[in-house]
């Protein structure tokens, strides 16, 4: 129990390092007029294909697996 409480800091700062690089390389297309309610895309959707569909499944795990080792955390803490 021990191994698992002094090695889950270095696990969350991986993880966490992980996913903000995933989160900086996914593509905006949106830009502020999006974030505003504007936009000129009209609602369309575009699929993801290739590296930006690998990334966005990529974001979602490490996100999981980060707050699972947040929870972890608090329940052995």
């Amino acid at each position: 129990m021990t191994i698992i409480v002094n090695i889950l800091p270095y696990i969350q700062i991986a993880l966490s390092i992980v996913l903000i690089v995933a989160i900086l390389l996914q593509q905006s297309t949106a830009g502020m007029g999006g974030v505003l309610g504007g936009g000129d895309e009209g609602g369309l959707y575009t699929t993801r294909r290739g590296f930006e569909k690998f990334l966005f499944i990529l974001t979602i795990v490490v996100a999981i697996l980060f707050a699972l080792s947040s929870f972890i955390t608090i329940f052995i803490k």
